[in-house]
């Protein structure tokens, strides 16, 4: 049998030179939902049939009795995300389906689009799952947006999932802390076992990738104010019903110019609109990474310039010093800090999360 290595190299080497895909007009619009099997409203029948194409069931063991409020803002940020990610690999699978450019695989084709349809069916059940629990709590389920995905081709797309599911890994561990903190004890496995799934898909992703399948001993950490602002980034402004009631901070963005990062000690280019930062004295800001289990790392702005307001800046990206490998999220925040936490960072923060795959 020929390994799944070697079927990563022959797929990704099968496109790795096509064209950029047009846009694709089954989802015209950025409308995905409802899906044809009801999702995310399906009936008692329909949501069998996903748990068949899941290869699992909805949990039925009875929710807690109580929730805190903080408990309720997890839930509404997970379903936000489920969501998002609903939609992101359905038009994925349609993609892979039809063979549009870009994503013809060739050799491994039907494998990779067999455990593609299996991550829709499991992700629809999480958010099938989180919005009962909302419902059970008495609180309004999050309703989907429109969204539009900057990806062209399957190698973009699978990177762009990559990174995407390295941030959903660590928000959930903030989830957890949340939940450990207001008492929601109950909860903590169900989310715990959804964060083994996750890991289960982004060791998938890397293999598409000719990547290790596992990046760091210790996933790098986040917040759930920078999960709740990225996804925001793949949703048509003002398609999302109620996002009004996940009460989570929105930061500006925090665009991450340097491309090819190589694992090696370097400076990054970033940039930001002037107008956000609510100071033009950019000495008083402070670029922090956050990596791993670490302590954030603070670095100054260099070498700052405005240029038809937009502020271009670098910073030093501190590598070998700390082996810096997996996701980095980075922040510009008021003063130098220093941070204990992501969470202190996220409370300083102005723009971010910018994402940075080693």
């Amino acid at each position: 049998m020929r390994s799944i290595i070697a079927l990563s190299t022959l797929s990704l080497a099968a496109i790795s030179f096509a064209a950029p895909a047009g846009k694709r007009d089954a989802y015209p619009n950025g409308e995905f939902f409802p899906l044809p099997n009801g999702f995310p409203n399906p009936s008692t029948d329909q949501t069998k049939q996903i748990e068949l194409e899941a290869f699992g069931t909805l949990p039925n063991s009875p929710p807690p009795p109580k929730i805190s409020t903080d408990g309720l803002t997890n839930l509404k940020l997970i379903a936000l995300n489920e969501l998002f990610e609903v939609a992101y690999f359905t038009e994925l699978v349609y993609n892979v389906t039809n063979k549009l450019h870009g994503y013809d695989l060739g050799y491994g084709h039907e494998f990779v689009l067999d455990s593609l349809k299996a991550i829709v069916a499991q992700e629809e059940l999480h958010a099938i799952n989180t919005n009962g629990a909302l419902q059970n709590f008495k609180a309004e389920p999050i309703q989907p947006c429109k969204y539009s995905f900057p990806v062209t081709d399957f190698q973009s797309a699978i990177a762009l999932a990559a990174t995407f599911t390295d941030v959903v890994l660590g928000t959930l561990q903030d989830v957890n802390q949340v939940f450990a903190k207001n008492g929601d004890d109950g909860l903590v496995r169900a989310v715990s076992s959804v964060i083994g799934n996750e890991g289960e898909q982004e060791g998938f992703y890397h293999v598409l990738q000719s990547k290790r399948p596992s990046t760091l001993p210790f996933l790098t950490t986040s917040v759930r104010d920078f999960a709740f602002t990225a996804i925001q980034s793949f949703t048509i402004p003002g398609s999302c019903p109620n996002i009004n009631t996940i009460p989570l901070k929105t930061f500006k963005p925090l665009n991450v110019l340097s491309t090819n990062i190589k694992a090696e000690t370097q400076n990054l280019q970033f940039s930001f609109a002037a107008s956000d930062a609510g100071t033009q004295d950019w000495n008083s800001l402070s670029l922090v990474y956050i990596n791993q289990q670490n302590t954030p790392v603070v670095k100054s702005l260099q070498n700052p310039v405005v240029a038809n307001g937009v502020v271009t800046f670098q910073a030093a990206f501190p590598f070998d010093e700390f082996e810096m490998n997996g996701l980095t999220i980075a922040a510009v925040t008021r003063g130098p800090g220093p941070f204990a936490s992501a969470d202190d960072v996220a409370q300083a923060a102005i723009f971010g999360p910018g994402l940075i795959e080693i």
